[in-house]
């Protein structure tokens, strides 16, 4: 489907042939009727621009009882009329420059009311003023009002900056016009997504909807009148120049999208931008005299981020030019976004200021003794944040060591700050478990935090040590990007390995065959590799047939040799032995598939799903499809290996909290790299979020490295971090609380905490769940009014986990009072252990319930011995009410109902 924006280009191409003697520009009569279709076969004000425009107001009114509005361009009707009651009763003072003259009596019109109840604003202390007039740049605002200077709190531009050349002074002007005092007055633009130069006057926020359309009904009068108003002019007819007018409505038709052949209308596509600008949007000048522009061609990997015209790309040499990098953002109540490999889509975003860390590019392996370190890795790697892949992997090698790492050697500090998938995580785990310390800069202060093992010679002068730096630590393993610019992570190492590499290609000739294949390969193949080795596997259509490939990857010691296991599938397989270097050439989508991918040749967009049982017919099934279906010859689906050491670490140990998966599926839509920017390259991105959506359902999480702003990715970020989603929310409040960080991986606002949390103490068997469900339900019966209450265990955590590691059966832990007392002593020492590990469980345990059952009023929380734990615990939920009621029984009591007295007590009862 093409875009509105393609439309206009094709239909202007097509009359550079006709005089300009024969172009009109359209009367005010004919934009009126252009416009009304246009709008009204749109949904874009319902779906987005009423939405923005909401949670923009909202702001504004925290710091102000009413607001002051000029709206430049309005149309026929304000986009003001169509806010909440409550917002709109809260608007003192409208006033409109709109200079169509069939506009502005409609306009008038629809804020016109002869009931005030009925008022669409009535909160106004006079009339709408309503200019029938451009937006003058040289006026000095509004001469007829003494009203805080002729100054507004909301300034307005919806779809009317078409046309207007000098986009910065008509932005600049309008800043003008905004209110000192309170500060927070905005300026909001709302555009189709042409390319929107504002010649480096940065956002103070903006958000997109990639996903509109528009549709208009297909019949001769109604295109020509629609295709005259995308274009901008009529043309009037000449016999030499031939039926134009024809020319125009079949290339609507041809271009735009039609359900089928008997669809009443044609749609196009309609993606929109907000842009949102306070008085800091000229700063820039400000950053520039302390930190060096990048200047010249810059370019990064992602082809979604080279579409992107940021306000200023910088390129800090050194953390103090970071630092002020942050500082000037905080002061100025700015985003930031940063560039690592460049392979995020959103690394890059229009009229925001990304830092380039490229300048930070040094690697060092450092040896420390073993008993200095909890992690009990002799060897560590200090890697910058400039680095990538490839380049750690070259030089750990050469010290024959490695870090379990992904397949690209582009990719840079957003792989590992966000998980890091690679042919070792069943050996060695994630990339971001193998992360023990780093050095990153505060998105609060700008100042420089060391967390976890930074060695003596890697802490830069005037670093320190924050409190809870153990959160913030927690935090960057799994979702780091979202919580401070990292300048290095310490690695914890292993011996470097080389691969065996064994390649199948199978062609899949039906449907039934294809699921047979794909249930063997996620079943018997894969769950008979060792943890030294993976399989993945490719879904994709090549020479005119479904094909299914397969590499195994077995690892070994570059001192030993490699043990080729046999595998039951088929035979005719390649086979080679390389190490981590000449790995990154030799994944098949690299040399085999179509092909090969390399070189440059082809653009992709991927989503990453984490799935369980590959086999089930409910996801081959899906999996199939997906490749019949999809929009262009080099789309496929690749499969990599989990499981091993990733599911053997704890859901909270890391933010990366989905473990339990089999397959990271990689939806990879690819297209042909001089098609970027087409109707080709969106249809790709098209179906990898619609194969997302229909994994969802049978999905264990998602992948969050590849999420940003884009609207589509908030559904799938909700799954990106399983149980561990309330916490992070809570730690972005407290290490980015200006949100500087906005535009990476989405975390959900942090719920609203219960009202009242009792804390129910006690010793084992003394009737601690038993009190809290008879309290639970004294509150809901009696408390006469609509009360949520609910009673749940602390310790339900800690024996999910144990059951994970030791193949215990969860359920009979909770229900069964005999099984659990055989198991208590095990119990204990698990905890005990965890507890060496993680000398804050209890709390971390304690705000996993608190956030997982913020939608109570009452919460009641048992399975806890500690005496009095109110004074040290209360600090952790400063909005609720903590009490603690501790249960007492005698210890005949206690014994008669399962407990045993000869064990030694602990908190896992």
């Amino acid at each position: 489907m093409a875009t509105l924006d393609e439309l206009k280009q094709q239909l202007r191409k097509m009359a550079t042939a006709t005089p300009r003697a024969f172009r009109q520009p359209l009367s005010d009569s004919q934009y009126s009727v252009g416009f009304d279709l246009l709008r009204s076969g749109s949904t874009e004000y319902e779906e987005f621009i009423i939405p923005q425009l909401s949670q923009l107001i909202g702001l504004l009114l925290k710091s102000r009882s009413h607001i002051s509005v000029l709206e430049i361009g309005p149309g026929p009707e304000s986009v003001l009329v169509h806010l909440p009651n409550e917002m709109r009763q809260k608007i003192k003072k409208y006033v409109a420059y709109e200079p169509n003259s069939i506009f502005v009596p409609r306009l008038l019109e629809s804020l016109s009311s002869t009931k005030e109840d009925e008022a669409p604003l009535p909160g106004l202390r006079s009339p709408p003023t309503i200019h029938e007039a451009t937006f003058d740049l040289n006026q000095d605002g509004e001469s007829n009002t003494t009203d805080n200077d002729g100054k507004y709190d909301l300034v307005i531009l919806c779809h009317s900056m078409y046309g207007m050349n000098k986009k910065r002074q008509i932005i600049e002007r309008s800043l003008g016009l905004l209110a000192e005092q309170p500060e927070g007055g905005l300026v909001v633009v709302f555009h189709r997504s042409e390319m929107l130069d504002f010649e480096q006057l940065v956002c103070h926020q903006t958000a997109f909807f990639p996903t509109g359309i528009s549709k208009v009904a297909d019949d001769d009068e109604t295109l020509d009148k629609f295709a005259s108003f995308v274009a901008g002019f009529t043309v009037q007819e000449a016999d030499q120049y031939g039926d134009l007018r024809t020319d125009w409505r079949e290339t609507c038709r041809n271009i735009g999208h039609r359900k089928t052949s008997l669809s009443k209308f044609v749609s196009f596509s309609s993606p929109n931008i907000m842009v949102a600008f306070t008085r800091h949007a000229m700063a820039l000048p400000e950053l520039l005299a302390q930190v060096p522009m990048v200047s010249g061609d810059f370019t990064v990997k992602s082809r979604e981020a080279r579409t992107h015209r940021p306000a200023c790309v910088m390129g800090p040499r050194d953390i103090r030019q970071v630092q002020d990098c942050v500082q000037w953002a905080v002061k100025h109540k700015l985003g930031l976004t940063v560039i690592g490999g460049g392979h995020s889509g959103h690394c890059i975003l229009p009229n925001i200021v990304c830092i380039d860390m490229s300048a930070f590019d040094k690697i060092c392996i450092v040896e420390e003794p073993s008993e200095n370190l909890a992690c009990g890795s002799k060897n560590l790697a200090i890697v910058e944040s400039g680095c990538q892949t490839g380049d750690i992997i070259r030089t750990t090698m050469e010290a024959g060591l490695t870090v379990p790492l992904g397949a690209r050697p582009s990719v840079g500090p957003g792989l590992w700050l966000q998980g890091g998938i690679g042919h070792l995580a069943r050996f060695h785990g994630l990339a971001c478990d193998s992360i023990i310390g780093a050095v990153v800069v505060s998105m609060s202060s700008g100042q420089i935090f060391c967390v976890g093992n930074v060695t003596k010679k890697h802490r830069p002068v005037g670093s320190i040590q924050p409190e809870k730096e153990e959160d913030l630590l927690w935090a960057l393993k799994g979702a780091g990007t979202n919580f401070g610019i990292v300048i290095s992570v310490t690695f914890k190492t292993y011996p470097a390995r080389t691969y065996a590499l064994r390649n199948w290609v199978t062609p899949l000739h039906n449907n039934e065959q294809a699921e047979l294949k794909i249930a063997h390969f996620g079943k018997h193949v894969s769950e008979s590799l060792p943890q030294t080795s993976s399989a993945d596997a490719y879904l994709y259509w090549e020479a005119d047939q479904l094909r299914l490939g397969i590499t195994i990857f077995e690892s070994c010691t570059v001192r030993s040799s490699p043990v080729t296991i046999e595998i039951d599938f088929e035979p005719g397989a390649s086979s080679k032995t390389i190490d981590g270097v000449a790995l990154f050439e030799s994944e098949m989508y690299m040399s085999v598939m179509h092909g090969g991918h390399g070189g440059g040749k082809t653009s992709s967009f991927k989503r990453c799903l984490l799935l369980k049982r590959i086999g089930d017919p409910k996801i081959a099934k899906i999996l199939i499809s997906a490749i019949k279906e999809r929009p262009g010859p080099l789309c496929y689906l690749h499969l990599l290996h989990g499981g091993g050491a990733v599911s053997k670490i704890s859901t909270d140990a890391t933010p990366f909290g989905c473990r339990d998966w089999d397959f990271a599926c990689v939806v990879t839509g690819t297209w042909p790299r001089d098609q970027d920017g087409t109707e080709v390259a969106r249809a790709a991105v098209d179906w990898a979020y619609e194969v997302s959506r229909r994994l969802l359902p049978v999905c264990s999480g998602f992948y969050g490295a590849d999420l940003g702003p884009d609207p589509r990715d908030a559904s799938l970020a909700a799954l990106a971090f399983g149980s561990n989603q309330p916490r992070l929310a809570r730690l972005k409040q407290i290490w980015d609380p200006h949100n500087v960080l906005a535009y990476a991986c989405p975390i959900p606002n942090a719920p609203v905490e219960a009202k009242l949390i009792i804390l129910v103490t006690g010793e084992s068997c003394a009737g601690k769940d038993y009190c809290a469900d008879v309290w639970t339900s004294l509150f809901v019966k009696h408390i006469p009014r609509s009360l949520k209450a609910r009673s749940v265990s602390i310790s339900d955590t800690t024996k999910r986990d144990y059951a994970t590691v030791t193949g215990a059966n969860f359920e009979r832990l909770l229900t069964d009072r005999v099984y659990k007392e055989f198991h208590r002593p095990a119990l204990t020492r698990y905890f005990s252990e965890q507890v060496k590990q993680r000398p804050h469980l209890l709390e971390e345990h304690l705000m996993k319930v608190v956030y997982e059952n913020a939608d109570v009023d009452v919460l009641l929380i048992t399975g806890m011995r500690e005496y009095a734990p109110v004074a040290m615990l209360s600090h952790l939920v400063p909005d609720s009410r903590l009490l603690d009621v501790r249960v007492q029984a005698s210890r005949d009591a206690r014994v008669r109902r399962g407990g045993f007295s000869t064990v030694a007590e602990s908190r896992n009862t």
